[in-house]
């Protein structure tokens, strides 16, 4: 099954709110308009700027003690080990929306803008996206589904720690990119000093795309590897976004795009209009889960077989 998918807009010569606080006036056609009707708040949860990992509060501690332990322990060899396991998919078969279910459960400790259970968080998503793209309903259940890899923590799927599930991702075997937060821990990781793995290329080459590079091991990897593993219909750009949806070092600073080629320069125009609901949509305010149901289980069928294995 094919699906053609439209390219999102592009306004030239027009100014545009981009974040919060900040204008710009686009005069380049490769340059996306990320604002529909979603209005991008101006504080997180806790009343502090989205994604600031040095703002002081009582979750900053935490977090960057998960990045410390994560850039630690997220070697390629380690990457390569759990990519194996997991991609036999033998922990448990069950369907898309009671995946979403399990994730009552899950707080995610990497995160400085929310503590609420990941449903919340899900639905937060897929809804704002809807309002604003109420015809790309792949892209409502990108939404939606995007961090259900997040189960990895719960018991049935090993119970692997937080560092190996959630937060930023990037690629191993090649150099950390200094945009990656907290970079200084990963002169902590075995591979920051092996020749094969500490240069811009590492194990890879120019171009040869982003498919062909191990990312850091997490709920990313491991929920695009159900879609995949399971023949989900959803388009190239759902996958990608689901992928790489936390490799914040290349959507936000534009890092590691010498690794890309042409099909992933366009799945990432659809990942950074993904991006701005993925990030500021979280908030204390609920979604009415039962009320919004029927919708994303007609998205599931469309797209997914009624069970998958996991």
């Amino acid at each position: 099954m094919t699906i053609l998918i439209e390219q999102p807009e592009f306004v030239i010569g027009v100014e545009v709110e981009i974040e919060a606080g900040e204008r710009k006036v686009l005069n380049d056609e490769k340059e996306l308009v990320l604002d529909a009707g979603f209005v991008v708040p101006h504080a997180n949860s806790f009343g502090q700027t989205f994604r600031d990992y040095d703002a002081e509060g009582e979750r900053q501690p935490s977090v960057e003690n998960f990045y410390q332990i994560n850039h630690i322990n997220q070697t390629y060899d380690f990457v390569q080990r759990m990519r194996n396991e997991y991609s036999k998919l033998n922990r448990v078969e069950m369907s898309i929306w009671e995946c979403c279910e399990l994730l009552n459960e899950v707080v995610d400790e990497s995160d400085p803008d929310l503590d609420e259970p990941q449903i919340e968080h899900l639905l937060q998503t897929a809804e704002a996206i809807r309002k604003d793209y109420p015809n790309e309903d792949w892209l409502h259940l990108t939404g939606l589904i995007h961090d259900l890899g997040k189960v990895l923590l719960l018991p049935s799927f090993g119970e692997l720690p937080q560092w190996a599930v959630v937060g930023d991702t990037f690629p191993v075997g090649c150099a950390f990119d200094q945009s990656n937060v907290h970079h200084k821990y990963f002169a902590e990781n075995p591979d920051y000093y092996n020749p094969t793995y500490n240069t811009k290329y590492g194990v890879y080459s120019e171009g040869c795309g982003l498919e062909n590079v191990m990312m850091s091991w997490g709920h990313d990897d491991y929920m695009y590897l159900v879609a995949t593993e399971n023949k989900s219909t959803l388009p190239s750009a759902a996958l990608f976004i689901i992928r790489y949806h936390s490799f914040y070092a290349l959507h936000k600073a534009g890092a590691y795009k010498h690794l890309m080629n042409e099909e992933d320069v366009e799945n990432l125009k659809w990942l950074r209009v993904f991006n701005k609901y993925d990030l500021y949509s979280k908030s204390k305010i609920r979604v009415d889960v039962e009320k919004v149901k029927p919708y994303y289980i007609s998205l599931i069928e469309k797209y997914f077989p009624s069970k998958l294995r996991w």
